[in-house]
């Protein structure tokens, strides 16, 4: 039997992928997997920009809501379900169509995750004990001593990829880059892969991130979010990462304005999808239009 070519849709948030991915799943009779890292969490479909009802109805979508924000998700964990996923829909006769903005996981589907080894838990609490004495000024200084690539490109306000990056490189005596780059493989040839980066221009995506915005809070991504804080959750869990998830929490403590929370939750989308669009315009060198159909 012939392989089912999968189709790997990416770009920065905002962008139109989940447009491009249905327009596609129609004409291939696809099924639609999940490849970022925030849409798999549980109860906040509007702030994570999930698919509505009706597209969910009409083509099958897998891996969406599979996590509780109380868990912690991962490349590694995701990757396990995402070969499933995969081999599930192959196995109906459809086509896969990966979508998502997250650069970490498809890097995994396409070999590139690092086989680092796990990290004792004496090192995680000591890490992340260190990391709260500091502060992370001066903890993203003391990983520059060890792994300067890192402490140079991780963005501020990372917890989770700085404190990442330092546990690696305490434990293992090697960069988190240098296992990285130890783990990547040459997929580029495989015709197995047909890649599809939607990359509008730049003013457009900020229009379009800055709009969406807005009509999430329209939406209900505010009770979202209150009904996420009643829980009280450890603010270092990665959902607690989602755009727009801070600045909204602010308001509702009343530390800011509406009109603040709106600014602030944009702009740190707009900075979100610069970093996206830079991951891919390096990585994905093969790669075919994203432009919708």
């Amino acid at each position: 039997m012939s392989r089912r070519k999968i189709i790997l849709i990416g770009g920065p948030t905002a962008s139109g992928k989940s447009a491009l991915a249905m327009q596609i799943a129609r004409r291939e009779k696809g099924a639609i997997i999940n490849a970022d890292a925030m849409q798999v969490y549980a109860g906040l479909p509007v702030l994570t920009a999930q698919p509505d009802i009706a597209d969910r109805a009409e083509i099958p979508h897998l891996l969406y809501e599979i996590t509780d924000p109380a868990e912690a998700s991962s490349a590694g964990k995701w990757l396990t379900q995402a070969q499933n996923a995969i081999a599930q829909v192959t196995a109906a006769g459809r086509t896969p169509i990966l979508v998502g903005g997250t650069g970490l996981y498809f890097r995994a589907l396409l070999g590139g995750l690092a086989d680092i080894p796990p990290i004792p838990d004496a090192v995680r609490v000591e890490t992340a004990h260190l990391y709260d004495q500091l502060g992370e000024e001066e903890f993203r200084a003391a990983l520059a001593g060890k792994d300067p690539e890192s402490a140079a490109r991780i963005a501020r306000n990372d917890r989770q990829r700085l404190v990442r990056a330092y546990e690696v490189v305490a434990h293992t005596g090697k960069a988190l880059a240098a296992w990285q780059q130890d783990g990547a493989a040459a997929t580029a040839g495989d015709d197995l892969y047909e890649r599809r980066l939607v990359l509008p221009p730049r003013d457009a995506l900020y229009a379009a991130c800055d709009k969406r915005f807005v009509s999430m809070i329209d939406r209900g991504a505010i009770d979202e979010v209150r009904d996420l804080m009643a829980r009280n959750l450890s603010p270092a869990l990665p959902a607690m990462k989602i755009l727009g998830l801070r600045e909204i929490a602010a308001y509702l403590r009343d530390e800011i304005t509406r009109a603040d929370m709106t600014a602030k939750a944009q702009q740190a989308t707009r900075n979100y999808a610069k970093r996206q669009m830079t991951w891919f315009r390096n990585q994905w060198k093969d790669y075919r239009s994203g432009d919708l159909i």
